[in-house]
Protein backbone atom coordinates (compact mmCIF):
# COMPACT_ATOMS: atom_id res chain seq x y z
CA UNK A 1 0.00 0.00 0.00
CA UNK A 2 2.90 2.13 0.53
CA UNK A 3 2.85 4.76 -2.41
CA UNK A 4 6.81 5.61 -3.82
CA UNK A 5 8.31 8.49 -5.00
CA UNK A 6 7.81 9.31 -8.98
CA UNK A 7 4.43 7.50 -9.07
CA UNK A 8 2.20 10.09 -8.43
CA UNK A 9 2.84 12.85 -11.20
CA UNK A 10 -0.47 14.65 -10.59
CA UNK A 11 0.37 18.25 -8.89
CA UNK A 12 -2.95 18.39 -7.29
CA UNK A 13 -3.11 15.27 -6.12
CA UNK A 14 0.42 15.48 -3.91
CA UNK A 15 -1.00 18.88 -3.15
CA UNK A 16 -4.11 17.92 -2.17
CA UNK A 17 -3.13 14.81 -0.19
CA UNK A 18 -0.54 16.85 1.41
CA UNK A 19 -3.22 19.40 2.87
CA UNK A 20 -5.78 16.85 3.92
CA UNK A 21 -2.95 14.66 5.69
CA UNK A 22 -1.35 18.07 7.67
CA UNK A 23 -4.77 19.13 8.59
CA UNK A 24 -5.29 15.86 10.04
CA UNK A 25 -2.32 15.23 11.74
CA UNK A 26 -2.79 19.19 13.36
CA UNK A 27 -6.43 18.17 14.42
CA UNK A 28 -5.10 15.39 15.43
CA UNK A 29 -2.52 16.45 17.86
CA UNK A 30 -4.71 19.17 19.43
CA UNK A 31 -7.15 16.47 20.34
CA UNK A 32 -5.29 14.09 22.24
CA UNK A 33 -3.49 17.08 24.16
CA UNK A 34 -6.45 17.29 26.07
CA UNK A 35 -7.79 13.46 25.69
CA UNK A 36 -4.62 11.12 26.08
CA UNK A 37 -5.16 8.49 28.75
CA UNK A 38 -2.07 8.00 31.08
CA UNK A 39 -2.95 4.15 30.43
CA UNK A 40 -2.57 4.78 26.90
CA UNK A 41 1.14 5.80 26.59
CA UNK A 42 2.76 2.76 26.75
CA UNK A 43 0.19 1.18 24.27
CA UNK A 44 1.52 4.25 22.17
CA UNK A 45 4.62 3.01 22.00
CA UNK A 46 3.63 -1.03 21.83
CA UNK A 47 1.08 -0.12 19.01
CA UNK A 48 3.80 2.12 17.24
CA UNK A 49 6.14 -0.62 17.28
CA UNK A 50 3.53 -3.57 16.39
CA UNK A 51 2.83 -1.69 13.04
CA UNK A 52 6.04 -1.14 12.11
CA UNK A 53 7.00 -4.57 12.49
CA UNK A 54 4.28 -6.16 11.01
CA UNK A 55 4.43 -3.89 8.02
CA UNK A 56 7.78 -5.08 7.58
CA UNK A 57 6.98 -8.76 7.35
CA UNK A 58 5.01 -9.69 3.97
CA UNK A 59 3.10 -12.56 3.32
CA UNK A 60 2.59 -13.98 -0.21
CA UNK A 61 -0.68 -13.66 -1.84
CA UNK A 62 -0.33 -14.65 -5.59
CA UNK A 63 1.72 -14.31 -8.87
CA UNK A 64 4.53 -12.85 -7.26
CA UNK A 65 2.98 -10.49 -4.94
CA UNK A 66 2.68 -10.14 -1.30
CA UNK A 67 0.79 -7.86 1.27
CA UNK A 68 1.18 -6.78 4.53
CA UNK A 69 -0.19 -4.96 7.99
CA UNK A 70 -1.94 -1.62 7.44
CA UNK A 71 -2.24 -1.36 11.38
CA UNK A 72 -4.67 2.13 10.95
CA UNK A 73 -7.84 0.46 11.90
CA UNK A 74 -5.98 -1.91 14.56
CA UNK A 75 -4.23 1.89 15.74
CA UNK A 76 -7.72 3.62 15.90
CA UNK A 77 -9.18 0.79 17.77
CA UNK A 78 -6.68 0.33 20.18
CA UNK A 79 -5.75 4.12 20.93
CA UNK A 80 -8.90 6.08 19.59
CA UNK A 81 -8.93 7.63 16.09
CA UNK A 82 -7.21 10.42 16.53
CA UNK A 83 -4.27 9.04 18.50
CA UNK A 84 -4.12 6.33 16.27
CA UNK A 85 -3.72 8.57 12.90
CA UNK A 86 -1.13 10.08 15.16
CA UNK A 87 1.30 6.89 15.41
CA UNK A 88 0.33 6.05 11.76
CA UNK A 89 1.75 8.97 10.46
CA UNK A 90 5.18 8.97 12.78
CA UNK A 91 5.45 5.12 11.39
CA UNK A 92 4.98 5.85 7.24
CA UNK A 93 7.29 9.00 8.08
CA UNK A 94 10.08 6.82 9.96
CA UNK A 95 9.43 3.99 7.32
CA UNK A 96 9.99 6.75 4.17
CA UNK A 97 13.11 8.63 6.24
CA UNK A 98 14.87 5.91 7.24
CA UNK A 99 14.05 2.45 5.41
CA UNK A 100 12.92 4.65 1.72
CA UNK A 101 9.30 2.62 2.25
CA UNK A 102 7.04 5.09 1.03
CA UNK A 103 8.12 7.98 -0.71
CA UNK A 104 9.01 11.30 0.44
CA UNK A 105 7.22 13.36 -2.06
CA UNK A 106 4.24 11.44 -1.22
CA UNK A 107 4.41 10.94 2.43
CA UNK A 108 0.95 13.02 2.52
CA UNK A 109 -1.05 10.83 -0.20
CA UNK A 110 0.39 7.07 2.08
CA UNK A 111 -1.11 9.06 5.47
CA UNK A 112 -4.26 9.77 3.98
CA UNK A 113 -4.62 6.06 2.71
CA UNK A 114 -3.61 4.35 6.65
CA UNK A 115 -3.78 6.89 8.65
CA UNK A 116 -6.72 9.14 7.85
CA UNK A 117 -8.81 6.21 6.16
CA UNK A 118 -7.52 3.54 7.98
CA UNK A 119 -7.31 4.77 11.97
CA UNK A 120 -9.48 7.67 11.89
CA UNK A 121 -12.73 6.61 8.73
CA UNK A 122 -11.64 2.90 10.59
CA UNK A 123 -13.32 3.74 13.72
CA UNK A 124 -15.63 5.45 12.80
CA UNK A 125 -17.22 2.82 10.53
CA UNK A 126 -16.12 0.00 13.26
CA UNK A 127 -18.77 2.10 15.61
CA UNK A 128 -21.71 1.98 13.19
CA UNK A 129 -21.16 -1.45 12.21
CA UNK A 130 -20.74 -2.53 16.25
CA UNK A 131 -23.96 -0.63 16.44
CA UNK A 132 -25.51 -3.58 14.71
CA UNK A 133 -24.19 -6.31 16.21
CA UNK A 134 -24.64 -7.60 19.35
CA UNK A 135 -22.88 -5.88 22.48
CA UNK A 136 -20.40 -8.91 23.21
CA UNK A 137 -16.70 -9.63 22.70
CA UNK A 138 -17.95 -11.47 19.22
CA UNK A 139 -19.66 -8.86 18.07
CA UNK A 140 -17.05 -6.31 18.99
CA UNK A 141 -14.36 -8.51 17.37
CA UNK A 142 -16.96 -9.51 14.12
CA UNK A 143 -17.08 -5.67 13.38
CA UNK A 144 -13.36 -4.96 13.96
CA UNK A 145 -12.18 -7.77 11.71
CA UNK A 146 -14.71 -6.49 9.43
CA UNK A 147 -13.77 -2.57 9.25
CA UNK A 148 -10.14 -4.23 8.94
CA UNK A 149 -11.08 -5.61 5.93
CA UNK A 150 -13.10 -2.84 5.03
CA UNK A 151 -10.45 -0.53 5.36
CA UNK A 152 -7.88 -1.94 3.35
CA UNK A 153 -10.19 -2.39 0.33
CA UNK A 154 -11.45 1.43 0.75
CA UNK A 155 -7.30 2.47 0.96
CA UNK A 156 -6.78 0.27 -1.69
CA UNK A 157 -9.12 1.88 -4.01
CA UNK A 158 -8.36 5.31 -3.21
CA UNK A 159 -4.62 4.44 -3.91
CA UNK A 160 -6.04 3.37 -6.93
CA UNK A 161 -7.75 6.82 -7.98
CA UNK A 162 -4.40 8.36 -7.35
CA UNK A 163 -2.50 6.28 -9.65
CA UNK A 164 -5.13 6.68 -12.23
CA UNK A 165 -4.92 10.86 -12.00
CA UNK A 166 -1.00 10.20 -12.46
CA UNK A 167 -1.81 8.44 -15.42
CA UNK A 168 -2.24 4.69 -15.07
CA UNK A 169 -4.44 2.62 -16.96
CA UNK A 170 -7.85 1.78 -16.02
CA UNK A 171 -7.60 -1.17 -15.50
CA UNK A 172 -5.17 -0.38 -11.81
CA UNK A 173 -8.68 0.21 -9.99
CA UNK A 174 -9.84 -3.41 -10.32
CA UNK A 175 -6.40 -4.71 -10.17
CA UNK A 176 -5.52 -2.85 -6.98
CA UNK A 177 -9.32 -3.57 -5.31
CA UNK A 178 -8.79 -7.48 -6.60
CA UNK A 179 -5.50 -7.96 -4.52
CA UNK A 180 -6.40 -6.03 -1.79
CA UNK A 181 -9.74 -8.03 -0.83
CA UNK A 182 -7.44 -10.88 -0.80
CA UNK A 183 -4.93 -8.69 1.64
CA UNK A 184 -7.72 -7.52 3.27
CA UNK A 185 -8.52 -11.29 4.90
CA UNK A 186 -4.84 -11.35 6.21
CA UNK A 187 -5.55 -7.55 7.86
CA UNK A 188 -8.93 -8.84 9.47
CA UNK A 189 -7.34 -11.91 11.41
CA UNK A 190 -4.06 -9.81 12.32
CA UNK A 191 -6.43 -7.36 14.10
CA UNK A 192 -8.98 -9.65 15.51
CA UNK A 193 -5.57 -11.76 17.03
CA UNK A 194 -3.97 -8.89 18.80
CA UNK A 195 -7.62 -7.38 19.88
CA UNK A 196 -8.62 -10.87 21.34
CA UNK A 197 -5.33 -10.93 22.97
CA UNK A 198 -5.48 -7.42 24.39
CA UNK A 199 -8.77 -7.82 25.52
CA UNK A 200 -8.29 -10.86 27.43
CA UNK A 201 -5.79 -9.34 29.56
CA UNK A 202 -6.40 -5.42 29.69
CA UNK A 203 -9.47 -4.32 27.85
CA UNK A 204 -8.90 -1.78 29.63
CA UNK A 205 -6.14 -0.35 27.61
CA UNK A 206 -8.33 -0.88 23.59
CA UNK A 207 -10.17 2.86 23.58
CA UNK A 208 -12.75 1.44 21.43
CA UNK A 209 -13.99 -0.96 24.18
CA UNK A 210 -14.19 1.80 26.65
CA UNK A 211 -15.87 4.10 24.27
CA UNK A 212 -19.61 4.73 25.27
CA UNK A 213 -21.14 3.51 22.60
CA UNK A 214 -19.33 0.28 24.57
CA UNK A 215 -20.54 0.96 27.89
CA UNK A 216 -23.04 -2.12 27.45
CA UNK A 217 -20.68 -4.37 26.22
CA UNK A 218 -20.62 -8.08 27.88
CA UNK A 219 -17.09 -10.20 27.83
Amino acid sequence: MHIPDGFLSHGPTIAATSAASAGAVAYSLRAVRTKLDERQVPMVGLTAAFVFAGQMVNFPIAFGTSGHLLGGVLAGLLLGPWLGCLVMAVVLLVQAIGFGDGGITVIGANISLMGVIAAIGGYYVFRGVAALLPRSRAGFLGAAGFTAWLSVVAASAVAAVYLLLSGFPQQVLAYMIGLHAVIGIGEAAITVLVLSAVLASRPDLVAAWRAPAGEAVTA
